[in-house]
């Protein structure tokens, strides 16, 4: 099967014509416009860089339905301390969107030994895409340093989870936990993790067929987006937008 090579003009083609890997095309193009085309196609953007950005659907999806988000005895414990102190003065906060550009950069930053796919052109466009209100960062800190957060993309009722990076243990998993909280909240009822790992498999992801991947999609990226907080997410009480 040969690679398509998509011009900035063109149209991204089906993610049935990926190869077994996943791959479905090949360009030049990154842009906000391009991202969310691919998106709501199901499409994201995985490449090193100084390469062409590539363009994945794998099969099978690896997706985190919110209902069976797992939390160990350990998080646990820690998510009800955190509940317990909700306060502006309280050791560990978790918020919404108030440090985008450092969650990403720490993303990068954590991956960077073994090599980042994170490139700055990648930071940048997500970045556009946040300041857009299409991409949002969840953000844990402690003593009032980021220790941890996630980012990623929501389209409709869909969220697509894209990475995250933790300082101190379990400071990506509270992020994740005030994360999943709010899509419930939201009626936003699955978050993608595109690929299969365990580690995402221990927090209750599992792998689906594309086909069904592509089904609940379809019906979730029309649908209309929440309203996003920016501020402070709480276990337990409604998110102040």
């Amino acid at each position: 099967m040969s690679l398509v090579w998509v011009a900035p003009d063109q149209a991204l083609p089906s993610p049935e014509h990926a190869s077994p890997e996943g791959l479905v095309a090949a360009g030049l193009d990154l842009s906000v416009p391009r991202l969310l085309e691919a998106y709501s196609q199901g499409m994201f953007p995985w490449y090193s860089p100084g390469d062409p950005v590539l363009w994945w659907s794998p099969d099978p999806r690896m997706v985190l339905e919110v209902d069976h988000f797992k939390i160990s005895r350990s998080l646990g414990k820690k998510l009800r301390q955190i509940a317990r102190q909700q306060d502006q003065d309280a050791p560990i906060r978790v918020t919404c969107d108030l440090a985008f550009e450092q969650v990403i950069g720490q993303c990068a930053a954590q991956r960077s030994v073994t090599g980042t796919w994170i490139s700055p052109d990648i930071e940048q466009v997500y970045t556009d895409l946040h300041h857009s209100g299409y991409a949002h960062s969840v953000e844990t800190w402690m003593d009032g340093k980021l220790v941890g957060g996630l980012y990623g993309v929501n389209l409709g009722r869909f969220f697509f989870g894209e990475s995250m990076f933790a300082l101190q243990t379990d400071a990506s998993k509270i992020a994740l936990a005030h994360l999943v909280e709010f899509l419930k909240f939201a009626g936003i009822p699955y978050i993608d993790c595109q690929q299969e790992t365990s580690h995402l498999a221990s927090l209750g992801a599992s792998p689906i067929p594309r086909k069904d991947f592509m089904a609940a999609l379809s019906w979730a990226k029309d649908q209309p987006s929440p309203v996003w907080p920016r501020g402070a997410l709480q276990l337990g009480l409604p998110p102040t937008c």
